[in-house]
């Protein structure tokens, strides 16, 4: 898990510097483009933590925790 903790440290830097260049009033295609990054690195952490999170669960054939994870990511 050590590399999640990584990718969600540079994802609150990243969002660290989304507030400050906002705060500035920088360009609006900047903080478009930034937070994009921010929101694909958030979504690629993401697909990892459900992806190690499904497997572990069909490994032991945990049905109702894949259920609930399932429930989870198509809640809107």
């Amino acid at each position: 898990m050590k590399d999640v903790i990584l990718r969600l440290k540079r994802v609150g830097g990243q969002l660290e510097g989304l507030i400050r260049m906002i705060e500035r009033e920088e360009e609006c295609v900047q903080i478009i483009t930034q937070f994009q990054a921010a929101k694909e690195a958030l979504d690629n952490t993401f697909s990892l933590i459900l992806q190690r999170n499904l497997k572990e669960c069909m490994s032991h054939d945990d049905s109702k925790s894949v259920e609930k994870i399932l429930k989870l990511i198509t809640k809107h």
